[in-house]
């Protein structure tokens, strides 16, 4: 049996005030369809990262709408996450030369997953995947109902793919009843998915990470890791990884504080256990500050949970958010609900975000320091532009949208 994860309990009814009332109506009107049916989800790890996040608050709502379901976290260990990181790079677009090793040991893990879901022998109207780690246990799932239907959902930027890789992956892609991406602009190029399905992903505004909190509260919860409530701060939130970006952040910090001496600068992680690579950028991050004082790094193994992102991302004076390459970004989603101004790099789903006016766009260091200098300097400008942000975050990027989204997925492919 796969590992399943307990996500607690959640109820549509508490979002009531805070998401329009088409929206909350129509999830009433399609839960009346779906009511009683079983839902799988299927991912690598049930801590650390947007998909875990994601689910924590999906799983119980969706379950509180009246259907059947469960997450299962599939087999993994070291080797294969090594392997899966290096494909999870090559479909962002990185080098990675893929072997006949690496080709046996991800098929095992997939392979020993749909096992123990076959022999666990329950039935299930939708298997819904989650990114490449679990990919091939739809392959491997002879002896499954033929009535369920499969789902692959890709969290991340694949538009410029490493060939190899997406090669040896697009027949398991397509032989899906759906693939969901973030965005159309996502999808590998010359790949043709003849399900597609495009659904951005959404947080939680009632989660301990972004339910709201006083000033007074954030500013002790921050004050507490030795940084100055007196003085201004940037953050950024991000696993550290090359695509995030760290160092690019602490040199746009550093041009900054040529302006304005008294700015610190906070970078916040949390390192994901499928994510060997995490702790060779931590300290490569560490060695690039230089023992400056007035730089911070936190993660959640240094006691920074959700309600110190909370805290940080509350108070920040500006949320920067620099990758290289992005999935969508989800911090840049929570940052903007606490209607913090952004600056932000022009990849991936952060454009969409920043529609609504929450934030400013930059492609270069000098393009990022240089707009928070001015939203330092201009608190009025900045306060403005937090405010248009929360409301364009309520508008199209709260978990009840995500939901509504997902059941007219499953109604879709179940023909009910």
């Amino acid at each position: 049996m796969l590992q399943r994860v307990n996500p607690g309990n959640k109820a549509l009814a508490d979002y009531r005030s805070i998401v329009r009332r088409e929206l909350y109506e129509e999830i009433q009107e399609l839960r009346l369809r779906l009511e009683g049916r079983r839902v799988l989800h299927v991912n690598a790890t049930s801590f650390g990262g947007g998909v875990a996040e994601i689910l924590y608050t999906l799983v119980p709502l969706t379950r509180d709408v009246g259907l059947d379901v469960e997450w299962g976290v599939m087999f993994g260990a070291e080797p294969f996450f090594n392997v899966t990181k290096g494909f999870h790079n090559a479909l962002q677009g990185a080098d990675y030369e893929l072997s006949v090793e690496d080709r046996a040991i991800y098929e095992e893990y997939n392979r020993q997953s749909a096992r123990a879901l076959v022999e666990a022998g329950e039935e299930w109207d939708i298997i819904f995947v989650h990114d490449p780690q679990p990919l091939l246990m739809k392959h491997f799932s002879q002896g499954l109902s033929e009535r369920t239907r499969w789902i692959w959902r890709c969290h991340i930027d694949s538009s410029t793919p490493n060939r190899a890789v997406l090669d040896y992956l697009s027949p398991y892609i397509k032989d899906y009843d759906a693939q969901v991406y973030t965005m159309r602009e996502y999808t590998p190029p010359d790949l043709e998915l003849p399900n597609l399905e495009i659904v951005p992903p959404a947080i939680d505004p009632l989660s301990p990470k972004n339910m709201a909190l006083s000033a007074d509260d954030a500013s002790y919860i921050v004050s507490q890791f030795g940084v100055d409530t007196e003085r201004p701060f940037l953050l950024q939130v991000s696993r550290f990884d090359p695509w995030k970006d760290p160092l690019g952040v602490i040199d746009v910090y550093r041009l900054v504080k040529e302006e304005i001496p008294e700015i610190q600068l906070v970078l916040v992680g949390s390192m994901a256990h499928d994510d060997p690579e995490g702790w060779e950028y931590w300290y490569k991050t560490t060695s690039y500050a230089a023992g400056d004082e007035d730089i911070f790094l936190f993660s959640n193994l240094t006691n920074v949970g959700a309600i110190e992102v909370n805290a940080f991302q509350s108070l920040a004076d500006v949320v920067i958010q620099k990758s290289i390459r992005e999935g969508f970004g989800l911090v840049v989603t929570e940052a903007l609900w606490k209607a913090r101004p952004v600056v932000a790099s022009r990849v991936g789903g952060i454009p969409m975000q920043l529609e609504g006016g929450g934030g400013i766009l930059i492609d270069t260091v000098p393009e990022a320091a240089a707009a928070c200098v001015k939203l330092l300097r201009d608190p009025e400008f900045a306060y403005t532009m937090g405010r248009r942000g929360k409301e364009h975050v309520r508008a199209n990027f709260l978990i009840p949208r995500l939901l509504r989204d997902d059941l007219r997925l499953f109604a879709k492919l179940l023909g009910v």
